[in-house]
C-alpha cells in the first residue's frame, strides 16, 4: 500500500472522503506536516492506492486500511482523523482498535446512521451518466470557498477544481462506498468509543454537504465529545483554511497522546 508519511512528532492519520484520492486533501497534508507527523494515503480500492480490496469484506476493508498503514508506518498508535465520508470509517477504527487510537478527530464527518438521501439515491441509478449533474452540483460549495478567501475566491476555487480534475475520482467507486456505508450499522459498535474525540464542523450555512447538525450526532453517542466550529468554512474547511484547521487539531492530538502516556506511565 501507498502511504504519504510526511513531517515529525506526533502523529495523525487522515483518511479521506467519499472520493477516495488524498491528493485532494494536499493543503491540509501539507498544513499539518508543518506541525506534526502526518499519514495519509487514497481509499483502498483506488488502483493509485496499492492495497488491496475485498468487496465481500465491503466497508471493513477501509477501517482495516488505517491498521495496515500504521504497521506500515511503524506506528503503534496515533490520532486518527476521518474526513467526511472517512468519519465514520474513523470511528469504526477507533472501536475496534482502541489500543491503537490515541485519539479521534471527526471533520464534518457522515453521522452514524447514515443512509442516502434522496439526491444521493438520484445519482446512484447511474454515477458515470449523472456526472455531469453532479459536477454542476459541486458549484454549491462555491459560497464557503468565497467566505473562507476573502478576494481571493476565483483564484481558490480554480485550485480547488484543478486538484479534482488532476486527481479524477471514479463514480462507480464513490457509488460504491456509499452502498457499502449504507449496508453497515455503526451504532452499537461505535457505543464503545471512550478516546478522546474531537469533532470539526463548518458553520450551518455554509456546509452544503453534510449537515452540521447530522455530524454533531455524534455527541449523543459519545457525551465526552469535543466540539469545535472552524470559522467562515463549510465542508471544505480543512482545505480552504488548512492552517487554522491545523491549528485547531494538532494542539488537541497532542494533548490526547501526551495525557495517554502519562497515564501509562503512572499505571
Amino acid at each position: 500500500m501507498k502511504i504519504v508519511d510526511r513531517g515529525g512528532g506526533t502523529p495523525i492519520v487522515v483518511i479521506p472522503g467519499v472520493q477516495g484520492r488524498w491528493e485532494w486533501m494536499k493543503p491540509t497534508i501539507d498544513a499539518l506536516a508543518q506541525r506534526c507527523r502526518v499519514i495519509t494515503f487514497s481509499l483502498a480500492d483506488e488502483p493509485t492506492c496499492g492495497a488491496s480490496f475485498d468487496e465481500a469484506r465491503g466497508f471493513w476493508c477501509y477501517v482495516e486500511q488505517v491498521r495496515e498503514a500504521l504497521d506500515a508506518a511503524g506506528v503503534p498508535r496515533a490520532a486518527i482523523c476521518g474526513v467526511s465520508y472517512g468519519g465514520p470509517i474513523a470511528a469504526a477504527f477507533a472501536a475496534r482498535y482502541p489500543e491503537r487510537t490515541a485519539s479521534l478527530i471527526l471533520v464534518s464527518p457522515l453521522p452514524p446512521a447514515w443512509q442516502p438521501d434522496r439526491r444521493a439515491m438520484f445519482y446512484l441509478r447511474a454515477p458515470r451518466l449523472l456526472t455531469p449533474l453532479f459536477l454542476a452540483g459541486s458549484l454549491r460549495i462555491y459560497p464557503e470557498i468565497a467566505a473562507a478567501a476573502p478576494g481571493r475566491a476565483i483564484p481558490s476555487a480554480i485550485r480547488h477544481a484543478t486538484r479534482a480534475i488532476t486527481h479524477m475520482s471514479s463514480p462507480r467507486r464513490m457509488a460504491r462506498r456509499v452502498r457499502l456505508l449504507a449496508a453497515v450499522d455503526l451504532r452499537g459498535e461505535l457505543a464503545r468509543v471512550a478516546v478522546p474525540t474531537l469533532i470539526v464542523t463548518g458553520e450551518p450555512a455554509l456546509d452544503r454537504v453534510v449537515p452540521v447538525a447530522a455530524s454533531r450526532g455524534y455527541a449523543r453517542l459519545w457525551p465526552h465529545a469535543r466540539m469545535e466550529t472552524l470559522a467562515r468554512s463549510g465542508h471544505l474547511g480543512l482545505i480552504t483554511r488548512a492552517d487554522a484547521f491545523a491549528g485547531m487539531v494538532v494542539p488537541f492530538a497532542e494533548r490526547a497522546a501526551n495525557d495517554t502516556d502519562r497515564r501509562r506511565r503512572v499505571g
